[in-house]
């Protein structure tokens, strides 16, 4: 990188501290923060939605399986996207939208006290909340990764720079902050995208090789086959039911999009939005990455800086800081997004079991709570994220395929089963006890079983078996140990009916949801 390139990447750091800045004067409540009051309009939730859905390690960890592997990292990854936010977007997307519009709530797991009790809540929000540390950390490392490759600084530094300048936007602006960074972002995105499209067809047509005629070359042998290696049928079946429910809210971050539009129809508009964006654009993003072994040698063995060495080689100056800004982009949108949810989470449904004096907070009080919250979220993820490479994590790659995908199933299938009318029979018990066995799978699968198992366990079993039995037993338990009172089954028709207009938040509105969930007032 030169003057010009470090000069691209310092301007989009400041683009992005000053919207922060002008979001902080559309911030006056706690709906406003974690919901953008219910006002964000659906086109805007569903470019939101599908950048909070990215970060670098689609530039590392899946670099390296589109170097390795070919197209199998886009059949695999971002096709079970699509489709999941494609059916979620009638099956849950309304849904999760009515839990503010009619709940009038401002976390995603603030609805589980009534809809389960107060058990099942922490336990959902202790556990969602320490693996979102754990994620995060992971996206931090890959972003400090790629910034090591072209400008030298430490992986501590690199982490210390990308999570400080996260902080000063999302915390001073919320989820309107957020949103509107995350659109610039995406222009970013899409220039840079192209760029590298563009540059890459370019150099192969300088080889003699062209675009069609890349595919036959012995480098890409094997590269055109959809699933392949450890990415096979069972994968991809796993990985399909793992992000219907992690993209849908499971992971948090993403219900917040569709809570933040000013009704259920909207949010469907979003979640259509986000499906069509994850189907058509990482085929732009993918299509270098396929073609790396062609263009240059990995020095990792797991081909993970591919995509960065191949932007030096091809880009000029000026190009290749917009391509870096592209990296940050991606990271800094799943973070922030991140952060205002597990602030959500905590100040919404942790600290007021924890603290009579947070069940006295007003709106002043709230906020600085919120702010103060996310600030600690992003120090805790970026202390993670300077040990991703250790024995524990092994590598970016591992933590974020194997340790979010395996254990979101286990949180996701209570909060998001629960939204539904065929599953109005399965109460606490249900929720508890599939929670605790699949994070007990997981562990049984992924360490004891492995470690005795020549080679160890294939990686679709470690991801699919403790969803898996979540799933089973959660269904199993309702139909066994049914628990469909009439106060759950309130809750249930409140999520799956509109009951008239839906309507953003007033005054009075945000302090009957503060009354339901210090449990004053039920439905």
């Amino acid at each position: 990188m030169n003057g010009l390139d470090w000069a691209v990447l310092i301007g989009y750091f400041g683009v992005m501290v000053a919207i922060g800045v002008w979001s902080h004067k559309r911030v006056d409540s706690v709906s406003d923060f974690f919901t953008a009051g219910g006002r964000m309009p659906w086109w805007l939730s569903g470019i939101s939605h599908h950048m909070s859905g990215y970060s670098a390690v689609m530039f590392t960890g899946y670099a390296g399986i589109a170097y390795t592997y070919g197209v199998t990292s886009l059949v695999t990854w971002s096709f079970p996207i699509a489709l999941g936010i494609a059916i979620g977007s009638k099956l849950f997307a309304p849904r999760v939208n009515r839990l503010r519009s009619r709940l009038h709530v401002a976390s995603p797991l603030e609805y589980l006290k009534n809809r389960y009790d107060l058990s099942t809540q922490q336990a959902l929000a202790w556990s969602g909340m320490l693996l979102k540390i754990v994620d995060v950390g992971a996206k931090w490392a890959a972003i400090a990764t790629l910034l090591s490759v072209f400008t030298g600084v430490s992986l501590d530094q690199g982490i210390l720079i990308t999570g400080a300048i996260t902080a000063v936007y999302c915390t001073i602006g919320g989820l309107w902050a957020d949103a509107l960074t995350e659109l610039g972002q995406f222009v970013i995105q899409l220039l840079a995208g192209v760029s590298m499209f563009v540059a890459v067809v370019l150099k192969l047509d300088d080889k003699g090789i062209g675009f069609v005629g890349a595919w036959d070359e012995p480098a890409l042998h094997g590269h055109g086959k959809p699933l392949v290696g450890p990415y096979g049928t069972v994968f991809l079946l796993a990985f399909l039911f793992i992000k219907l429910f992690e993209y849908n809210g499971g992971m948090l971050n993403q219900a917040q999009r569709y809570m933040a539009t000013g009704s259920a129809r909207q949010a469907e508009r979003s979640a259509r939005l986000s499906a069509v964006l994850w189907l058509v654009w990482p085929v732009v993003l993918f299509f270098p990455m396929w073609m790396s072994p062609l263009l240059v040698r990995a020095r990792q063995p797991d081909g993970s800086d591919s995509y960065a060495l191949m932007t030096e080689q091809l880009l000029p100056h000026g190009l290749l800081g917009l391509v870096v800004v592209g990296f940050f982009s991606h990271t800094m949108a799943m973070c922030s997004s991140d952060a205002n949810a597990i602030a959500a989470v905590f100040t919404r449904d942790v600290a007021p079991v924890l603290s009579a004096r947070a069940r006295a907070w007003g709106e002043r009080s709230g906020l600085v709570a919120a702010r103060v919250t996310t600030v600690v979220f992003l120090g805790l993820s970026m202390a993670v994220a300077t040990q991703v490479d250790s024995p524990a994590f092994k590598d970016i790659i591992t933590v974020v395929i194997k340790w979010v995908a395996g254990l979101m199933g286990p949180i996701a299938i209570p909060m998001m089963l629960g939204l539904l009318r065929p599953f109005r029979r399965s109460g606490p018990t249900a929720a508890l006890v599939s929670w605790a066995a699949g994070l007990l799978a997981f562990w049984l699968v992924n360490y004891p079983i492995s470690w005795s198992v020549a080679g160890g366990v294939p990686l679709q079993y470690q991801v699919s078996v403790p969803l898996a039995v979540s799933l089973l037993l959660y269904v199993g338990i309702g139909y066994l140990r049914p628990e469909d009172t009439p106060e759950r089954l309130a809750v249930i028709e409140t999520v799956n009916t509109d009951g008239g207009v839906a309507h953003s938040p007033t005054p009075t509105d945000s302090a009957r949801g503060q009354r339901i969930h210090r449990g004053i007032e039920s439905d």
